[in-house]
């Protein structure tokens, strides 16, 4: 582990070099001016290497192991037969997996960072009119029906790209009904989605219910949460947006 750790920080220290060498270049030979806080930003720069270092073997170690091996015992078929009276054949039979699927994905998505500094700055930029806390919970919401999805069509087969088409199909119709100062924030929350943190647990999930679902390939089928995870949150962000604008109305009418 010492061994590995010690690639790992180096392989840091490669990927973050060029960022590293690219702003001071701009600082000093472009702009012409001394970087500030110089101090400040060389502690940050280390504190980064090592936070990734880390971070990274935590995810090696850790979370890409637990999402296989949870994909794998739900899908394992004396845990099915256990659980289920029907044929092992049939989609139903893993519903502990659709329900793990929303439970990590939304439990994922909350944690997110990314997603936290998203819906911090759409809270200041909106006056407080969008709330943090509800921005994240209904992102959380389409990734958690997202993987539900996404782990059903692992379980029955079926063409990524029709469920992805669909779901764009629906964005788009969703785009032109809603309110347009909502869309672009919309748009960010499904990419912010598929991050640091929902990312490995993601793909590790599906490429371990891939490899045990009879008759799947875990690279033709193991693939393809992680874009479903990106699409249903603009669908869920955009429906917030609209049921909203629906009450709004009916109180108007109301009065």
């Amino acid at each position: 582990m010492i061994k590995e750790l010690g690639i790992t920080f180096l392989t840091t220290v490669r990927d973050v070099a060029p960022i590293v060498v690219l702003i001071a270049v701009f600082q000093i030979f472009i702009i012409k001016k001394s970087i500030p806080h110089l101090k400040n930003v060389v502690f940050g720069v280390v504190l980064v290497v090592f936070g990734l270092t880390f971070f990274l073997m935590g995810l090696e170690q850790a979370l890409f192991p637990l999402g296989e091996l949870m994909a794998q015992q739900l899908s394992d078929p004396a845990f099915l037969a256990k659980n289920y009276s029907g044929s092992l054949t049939d989609w139903k039979a893993y519903y502990w997996v659709y329900i793990f699927a929303a439970l990590i994905g939304f439990s994922t998505t909350i944690a997110e960072p990314s997603l936290l500094a998203v819906a911090v700055k759409a809270n200041e930029v909106s006056g407080g009119t969008i709330g943090t806390f509800y921005l994240r919970f209904v992102v959380a919401l389409g990734v958690a029906f997202a993987l539900v999805i996404g782990t059903y069509r692992i379980v029955v087969g079926g063409s990524l790209a029709n469920y992805i088409m669909i779901g764009y199909v629906v964005v788009v119709i969703q785009t032109i009904l809603v309110k347009k100062d909502l869309v672009a924030l919309a748009y960010d929350s499904g990419g912010v989605t598929t991050s640091t943190v929902t990312v490995p647990i993601v793909a590790a999930l599906g490429l371990g219910l891939a490899s045990v679902v009879p008759g799947r390939n875990p690279a033709l089928d193991g693939f393809g949460l992680i874009a479903l995870a990106s699409v249903f949150p603009m669908i869920t962000v955009l429906g917030y947006a609209q049921m909203t604008d629906l009450l709004k109305y009916i109180n108007k009418l109301k009065k």
